[in-house]
């Protein structure tokens, strides 16, 4: 990986990930919320899956809603930070042999991911022939809210902002992603879930406690300055501050689907192979059009 691409203080995300394991039970609303829905995906489709890998989340913590589902006999969890029994390691560089897996999790781990494509590589590499993976990850809408009150206040207090919110993944990006990296059928597509809190203060205790806290390489290492963050407050509950008092905050969550290649697979038929016409599936004249 060359200097250039990188973006994460992934040290500090371990750090952060570590740190916020001891009490998560009291901030995971918004990750159980999301693994329900990465599962209801799966339940559309009909395989068991044997063996499947879990990024991002405690196997014990995920462990009753797979119960008794999906085919699942055992599931190995892997997490960057050691946050309960699995294996601890990175997704930039996956301790895991190839053609393993059945099913890959990724539950909100990979917007943390330095290189993307080639997690997903790594991923791909890992699953057997037809394995599958689903992914959740946070989307570049995510927390607009308090992007742009931190920018405006520190705009005008400070003359210029810091990054406080990371950049994030677009769906748009997320199916090519999926195709650049091998994947078969890829198909991406996003969901938001909007979450009120009382002030920003008590969104940025939930964040912290999720382990999401800011982990940009750019970020100021100092300590924030108090009129800024006063100010950020101000400007977030005048912008965007609801009748009843409370502030909403944004979570774009963008779900991929990829498949590892098979021969088994539908593949696409080349140029001149397919047996009905488009104008005939359309019910549209068809009209040649002639040189000249």
């Amino acid at each position: 990986m060359t200097e250039t691409m990188l973006i994460f203080d992934r040290a500090a995300k371990r750090l952060h990930r570590a740190r916020a394991a001891h009490g998560f039970a009291a901030h995971d609303f918004l990750h159980r919320e999301i693994a329900e829905r990465l599962l209801d995906r799966l339940a559309d489709i009909r395989r068991e899956f044997p063996l499947a890998l879990l990024q991002g989340a405690s196997p014990d913590w995920l462990q009753p809603l797979l119960a008794g589902r999906f085919g699942i006999q055992r599931l190995v969890g892997m997490d960057m930070a050691p946050t309960g029994q699995q294996l601890v390691a990175d997704e930039d560089l996956l301790p895991l042999a190839e053609g393993r897996f059945d099913l890959a999790l990724c539950l909100l781990n990979l917007h943390w991911v330095n290189d993307l494509p080639g997690a997903l590589v790594q991923l791909r590499r890992a699953l057997k022939p037809d394995g599958l993976l689903l992914a959740a990850l946070f989307g570049g809408d995510t927390l607009t809210e308090l992007r742009q009150s931190w920018l405006a206040a520190e705009s005008e207090l400070e003359g210029g902002a810091g990054p406080h919110v990371s950049p994030m993944v677009a769906t748009y990006d997320g199916a090519a992603l999926l195709q650049r990296t091998g994947f078969a059928l890829p198909v991406a597509d996003a969901e938001r879930i909007t979450v009120t809190f009382r002030d920003p203060f008590a969104l940025m205790r939930d964040l912290r406690g999720m382990g999401e806290a800011n982990a940009v390489l750019g970020r100021r290492k100092g300590f924030t300055r108090r009129a800024s963050l006063l100010r950020m407050a101000e400007i977030y509950a005048e912008r965007f501050g609801l009748p009843d008092g409370r502030i909403p905050a944004t979570f774009e969550v963008v779900m991929l689907t990829g498949w590892s290649p098979d021969a088994s697979q539908q593949q696409p038929l080349r140029p001149g192979e397919a047996k009905l016409r488009l104008a005939d599936a359309l019910g549209a004249v068809e009209h040649k059009v002639g040189k000249g």
